[in-house]
């Protein structure tokens, strides 16, 4: 196999962590031997997109057709962020599209809400940030309280930080355990919780 590609999309209002937390694990992980290409990208060209808390980042480029589709969250409960995402459709609709060409989508935090406003949540067990729950459940279905929910090609992560860890356990699915543990030992990071799949 080519290296997998990985795309982190981002949009304004994302949660900063939920998408450079897992950018840093795969980067790492690339360092570490995995065959992996990460990017941050977004719909439409744009020069900057400033984060939930005020950071502002250059995009490498626009979503193309990766074999990994990061989607960070932020803001659902508050204007911006996923609900603006959710109600402008056209995100959703992406990851709805890139999951049926192939791609792995996977989810941090309440970018959970994007996917199953895709309809990649329906009858599969998933998880979300705790603020997202209820909504999750309504639109899901089948939410699971594990820190990272794998189930094969749409997996999704808990609150913030719970990205790191998806980020280490697809490192670890997909290019093994010594790359995983590899990257945990360069990040000074110690996974928490369980991977349900």
């Amino acid at each position: 196999m080519d290296d997998m590609t990985a795309e982190i999309v981002l949009f304004d209002g994302f949660d900063e962590l939920d998408a450079i937390g897992p950018y840093e694990v795969l980067e790492n992980g690339a360092q570490a031997g995995a065959a992996i290409e990460t990017q941050l990208v977004i719909l439409e060209e744009t020069p900057l997109v400033t984060a939930s808390h005020g950071l502002r980042v250059e995009p490498d480029g626009v979503l193309g057709d990766p074999d990994l589709l990061v989607v960070p969250g932020g803001g659902w409960t508050t204007e911006g962020g996923v609900r603006a995402a959710v109600e402008d459709g056209r995100l959703p609709e992406a990851v709805a599209a890139r999951h049926a060409d192939g791609a792995t989508v996977a989810s941090v935090c309440t970018g959970a809400m994007i996917l199953a406003d895709a309809g990649l949540l329906e009858g599969r067990p998933a998880t979300s940030h705790q603020v997202a729950i209820d909504d999750l459940e309504a639109a899901a279905g089948s939410v699971i309280d594990d820190r990272v929910v794998d189930d094969g090609d749409v997996l999704t992560a808990g609150g913030v930080t719970a990205g790191i860890d998806l980020a280490l356990w697809l490192l670890e699915r997909e290019f093994g355990g010594d790359i995983a543990a590899a990257v945990e030992t360069e990040m000074e990071h110690e996974r928490r919780g369980t991977v349900f799949g």
